[in-house]
């Protein structure tokens, strides 16, 4: 370890969260990591993400509580609609048999999330304490799935923590092509109708910046997580008309065919 790593300090289940600032800096071994140990329970994740902290581990790993510096958000401002996507959006808003769907089925998305491939991982860090630390979340209120849905089917989506108007994104999948970007797409909506101004996106990817999403200071990302926590909770329910914050249809538009290639996740 480097001498510019302190010891990590280990957690007993229930004891607080250190202050974010402690988390280790850019000189150590794993930037961002803060502690480890404590437990997966609802009022431990509850803390964590209302400190702008995160769990994010292995199979085999202990417990491990993370918050970088910088932080990857997305601002649902600058959420970017390239083209080539806005035509996919506008042929499965006008569709008869797709539709986006909240919280109908969580424990499918999460599931799905858990085996989904990562480009550049050889597994996941969806293991099954998560899945059911995630599932409780969601029955307490706190976690939810956006769902973009094809004829009855579940093709795609993406689940997120909320504390009042602050919004933390987690994790998607796909089985269908853009399924999963539909589902980021609905959520922008959503935050835009309900009044979030940003979705937290943990780790700086390629992906991420090209849909719009940048690096700012944990500092001010706490700050914003602080406001959001002060504000009230959004309805988690999707309507057809928050599209209209993201496209503009014309007058008279007749629904196209939609146009979704499937595939199965292994």
């Amino acid at each position: 370890m480097s001498s510019q790593t302190p010891a990590l300090l280990w957690l007993e289940p229930g004891q607080d969260f250190p202050p974010a600032s402690q988390a280790w800096g850019e000189g150590s071994v794993a930037p961002g990591l803060l502690a480890g140990g404590g437990a997966l329970d609802v009022a431990s994740l509850r803390q964590a993400y209302s400190r702008g902290i995160f769990p994010w581990y292995s199979a085999g790993q202990p417990i491990l509580w993370w918050s970088p510096d910088p932080r990857m958000v997305l601002d649902v401002s600058k959420f970017r609609t390239h083209p080539s996507f806005k035509k996919t959006l506008q042929k499965f808003c006008q569709t008869p048999g797709c539709e986006i769907r909240i919280d109908c089925d969580f424990a499918q998305v999460i599931e799905a999330c858990s085996v989904s491939p990562r480009a550049g991982q050889g597994g996941t860090w969806i293991g099954p304490d998560m899945l059911v630390a995630y599932n409780a979340l969601h029955r307490a209120g706190l976690a939810h799935s956006v769902e973009t849905w094809v004829n009855g089917q579940l093709v795609g989506g993406l689940y997120c923590v909320a504390l009042g108007k602050a919004v933390f994104g987690e994790s998607m999948f796909s089985r269908a092509s853009e399924a999963s970007k539909i589902a980021l797409a609905a959520l922008v909506a959503f935050c835009r109708q309900q009044g979030v101004v940003q979705i937290d996106c943990q780790q700086n990817t390629p992906h991420l910046a090209s849909l719009g999403a940048a690096e700012i200071s944990r500092a001010l990302f706490l700050a914003q997580v602080a406001l959001g926590l002060t504000q009230t909770d959004p309805v988690w329910q999707f309507d057809p008309g928050y599209w209209q914050t993201l496209l503009a249809f014309k007058a008279g538009s007749k629904p196209s065919s939609c146009r979704l290639a499937f595939h199965q996740i292994k």
